[in-house]
């Protein structure tokens, strides 16, 4: 029986664009929670950026952010717990921000536990950044000025993949790197499988009883750990190679969930 949901947002929930919701998802959540099934968004977002996108929801969920670096329990913003959290070793996510902002045409994006530092953003670049994402921000000269753990550095980049292969060969090894949607090259000490299995020992979850749902190479960990992984059929041919069990839409999975749980 299916106890935990994971879902990925853009791409999976959200077609890449989007800003906001199916509202008909939150109804579907409540249902869920109902019949004794737990939803969790699992994105590369932030807390905060997060919660304003599930604002109807968002104290009945739990939430795994910065592609599993950290994630939060139900509750309210300021008082929800913190189930897991792993930064990565300063000195080199600093070294890291600088080999990014030495790419052409890049930015390195550095985020806090709930805080998403812009070191050497464009001002037009930032606000287009907020509108997007709702992120709390922080423009500031230096990455080093940073006061508190980092839990993932990001690309900024037009190339994704091309910004791989350069930076690769120094810290493909060392971080997990991922590619997370059309303009974004994340690396953490973490993945959303890594984050997904934390959750599931604080819930007491069997990994069999997840239902997870990705379309990018970053779902990849959190697919492969849940019991029945669902791709998104926009997917890469690779990925879809990878994974039988396909979809068009997550709504309607859900719906047949519920049929099947009698609610």
């Amino acid at each position: 029986m299916v106890k935990l949901i994971a879902s990925d947002i853009d791409g999976t929930l959200l077609r890449y664009g989007q800003t906001a919701l199916p509202p008909a998802l939150f109804d579907l959540i409540r249902r869920l929670r109902s019949a004794g099934v737990l939803f969790c968004p699992a994105s590369g977002r932030q807390y905060h950026s997060l919660r304003q996108l599930f604002a109807p929801v968002a104290d009945e969920v739990c939430f795994l952010c910065e592609n599993g670096a950290v994630v939060f329990g139900p509750g309210a913003e300021e008082t929800a717990s913190v189930l897991s959290k792993t930064p990565m070793p300063r000195r080199e996510a600093l070294a890291l921000t600088r080999d990014i902002q030495a790419l052409p045409s890049a930015c390195a994006l550095v985020s806090g536990q709930n805080i998403s530092y812009l070191p050497r953003w464009p001002e037009a670049l930032v606000q287009d950044f907020c509108y997007w994402t709702g992120n709390l921000v922080r423009p500031l000269d230096r990455a080093e000025e940073i006061p508190e753990d980092i839990l993932k550095v990001s690309a900024r980049c037009p190339d994704p993949a091309a910004a791989a292969a350069e930076l690769g060969q120094r810290w493909g090894e060392r971080f997990q790197m991922a590619e997370a949607g059309p303009i974004w090259l994340d690396f953490t000490l973490s993945d959303k499988g890594t984050g997904l299995r934390g959750l599931c020992r604080s819930l007491g979850v069997d990994m069999a009883e997840v239902m997870a749902f990705g379309d990018n190479w970053n779902d990849v960990p959190m697919l492969e750990s849940a019991g029945e992984p669902w791709l998104m059929a926009s997917a890469a041919p690779a990925l879809r190679e990878r994974f039988p069990r396909q979809c068009g839409d997550v709504l309607s999975v859900l719906e047949s969930l519920l049929g099947e749980l009698g609610a």
